[in-house]
């Protein structure tokens, strides 16, 4: 575990019309204490800003002291955003499994592409997983003190001797014990296993699910769903490793086992409890579920029913979409090749608008070595392989998930995993790109006129 001691919230945007806007806090201002305690983290910030009388220790950009005192309603937000929710510094992972994703970069890439998170505040917070192998009494003490819950729990594997195979710590061994605090403290989890053939497949991963379902009882159940997803490798990763990927055929067994236990939990429980990331049935080249087969979509974070929630949700826009454009235009849909038949669908709906030309760039990743890649995994080195010597029309669309948003104002300075920006990207390929976020972007991106910024297809 990395964690430095607290330092100031260092504040990076006031909200307009908000209690900080008229008490004056400015851009650069930090937060230093709040009646009197530092806050370690977000958390900490928004428990003791619930208090109606609050005294703020506050510096300013130059670093001059002073106090502000209010008066405000219980819960009501002061309006602030912060540069981290950790101010403390990240908690990061004491692992070294072998298929962790920032062990399979190359390196000389943006430093925080290489931060191990391991922290159980942004898991509460974001949904982010973390494994529970370096928590401390303390922080034990914490999650139960401010009931932070659900958390989300990498487990891989709940036989002591696998897990900390997969793991390489023999503390992940403990993971059953810990299941049972949870279940002890009345708080929760969302569970994932991720599957790597040979090691933790077949009767180990009916002896996870097995086990995960033990806890998932009573009116609070500890452990509230469980994902399965296929282990993903790239090229960079250590040629030493004992990871081999999944095949089709081993998707097809996975998913035949998994409906199986399903099928037997769903009487049990009233739920499925275990999930299948979408990617197991785009490897095997099966069908998705029904929308009503995701229930309420638990393990969304996963993978688990995004391409159904996002056939859904195009299913209603498109009821809006108008017969013909103003004038014609023809573009170019970025994604990832995994997605390439689930989504046929929606490019046949929107190139039934007379004078709206949209094709499909379906592409694996050269840049990570994959024969099967999903679009948040896309680089701007892909883009360049299979795109330079293809024409492109009036302009790429491009799905923001595969996008770090640097500049929250500017989405062309926004990042592509390997560290080009979409920028550079269209100058390469002499082309508009505009990054459109979700169902609705996607809409726009077709149908406003060329002349719109980027940044108005991504909100």
């Amino acid at each position: 575990m990395s964690q430095s001691s607290t330092r100031p919230a260092v504040v990076t945007r006031v909200l307009p019309d908000s209690i900080a806007e008229e008490l004056g806090f400015e851009p650069g201002d930090r937060l230093v204490r709040i009646n009197g305690q530092a806050p370690r983290d977000l958390i900490d910030y928004q428990f003791l800003c619930a208090d109606e009388d609050l005294l703020l220790e506050v510096e300013d950009a130059q670093g001059t002291p002073h106090q502000i005192e209010l008066e405000k309603d219980y819960d009501e937000d002061l309006g602030l955003e912060f540069e981290t929710a950790l101010f403390d510094g990240l908690i990061q992972c004491n692992n070294r499994c072998p298929f962790c994703f920032i062990d399979q970069q190359p390196p000389g890439k943006r430093e925080t592409l290489y931060l191990k998170d391991d922290d159980y505040r942004l898991s509460f917070l974001y949904g982010s997983y973390l494994t529970l192998t370096n928590l401390t009494t303390p922080e034990w003490e914490r999650i139960a003190k401010m009931r932070l819950s659900p958390l989300f729990v990498s487990v891989h594997a709940t036989e002591p001797d696998v897990r900390s195979r997969l793991l390489k710590n023999p503390r992940a061994g403990e993971l059953l014990q810990q299941l049972a605090w949870f279940q002890e403290h009345r708080l929760q989890i969302h569970a994932q296993v991720v599957v790597c053939p040979g090691i933790n497949d077949g009767e180990h991963l009916e002896q996870t699910l097995r086990d995960l379902a033990q806890f998932h009882h009573g009116e609070v159940p500890a452990v509230i769903s469980a994902a399965v997803v296929p282990v993903g490798l790239t090229r960079f990763r250590p040629v030493e490793d004992e990871l081999v990927p999944v095949t089709p055929e081993k998707a097809r067994e996975v998913i035949a086992q998994v409906m199986a236990l399903q099928a037997e939990f769903k009487p049990q429980f009233g739920t499925t409890f275990a999930w299948l990331a979408d990617e197991w049935f785009l490897i095997a080249g099966r069908s998705l579920p029904t929308e009503a087969d995701y229930e309420d979509y638990p393990q969304l974070g996963n993978g688990v029913g995004s391409i159904r929630q996002f056939l859904t949700a195009f299913e209603v826009a498109a009821a809006d979409l108008p017969s013909r454009l103003d004038a014609p235009k023809r573009l170019t849909w970025v994604v990832g090749n995994a997605v390439e038949q689930a989504f046929q669908p929606i490019l046949q709906r929107l190139n039934e608008v007379e004078d709206l030309t949209v094709e499909m760039a379906a592409m694996n990743s050269d840049y990570w070595g994959q024969d099967i890649t999903v679009t948040g995994l896309l680089t701007g080195h892909d883009l360049l392989h299979h795109l330079r010597d293809r024409a492109q029309g009036d302009g790429l669309l491009l799905p923001t998930v595969l996008l770090k948003p640097t500049d929250p104002g500017n989405p062309q300075k926004w990042l592509f995993l390997d560290d080009q920006s979409v920028e550079s990207i269209s100058g390469a390929l002499q082309v508009p790109i505009f990054p459109v976020d979700g169902v609705d972007g996607l809409i726009r991106g077709c149908l406003q006129p060329l002349r719109q910024t980027a940044l108005e297809y991504c909100y």
